[in-house]
């Protein structure tokens, strides 16, 4: 069933975010022009044992995303599918690193085409100088002291500094 003009005005990008990367906020940058509106979906993903509530994830992303007029950033503990039924979106974006990732994006758009059928998965691939960048890979670095100010927005450098910042002895 193909997706109607309408409902492909409208993207689901969907990930737990924990934290946005500037990988991400690269892709939603080149998205965005795509699509009348663009959804930032992020996952609650309590399986996941996220470094942040989903409240602080979502904060953290519409800060780095707030020059976006057309991207907005929502929420979400239930089944993708049901997300993107519920807000009419037509097209599901994700954003595939390296080859390794294509196995498992894979799969996933085949079930959501199983799931969805009135939307499609599309993939985008980041600048090659974030396509190394993984959420968990600047949790460990900043976890460690490290210098992640390459790798993500300020704010998001702030919250993971604030996140593992040492108590004075």
């Amino acid at each position: 069933m193909p997706t109607s003009p309408q409902r492909s005005r409208l993207a689901i990008y969907p990930g737990t975010f924990d934290p946005i990367t500037n990988g991400h906020i690269d892709l939603v940058h080149r998205a965005s022009p795509l699509f009348e509106r663009l959804v930032v979906a992020v996952a609650e993903s309590p399986s996941k044992g996220p470094g942040f509530s989903l409240e602080e994830r979502i904060e953290l992303a519409r800060i780095a995303l707030q020059d976006l007029p057309n991207v907005e950033v929502q929420g979400f503990s239930s089944l993708l599918a049901h997300f993107v039924e519920q807000t009419g979106a037509g097209v599901i974006l994700r954003g595939l690193r390296a080859v390794s990732d294509f196995e498992y994006e894979f799969q996933l758009a085949s079930m959501n085409r199983h799931l969805i059928p009135k939307a499609e998965t599309l993939f985008l691939t980041p600048a090659e100088k974030y396509s190394f960048i993984s959420s968990s890979l600047v949790r460990e670095v900043a976890r460690l002291g490290g210098d992640v100010s390459g790798f993500v927005h300020p704010v998001v450098q702030e919250a993971l500094r604030r996140r593992w910042a040492t108590p004075a002895a």
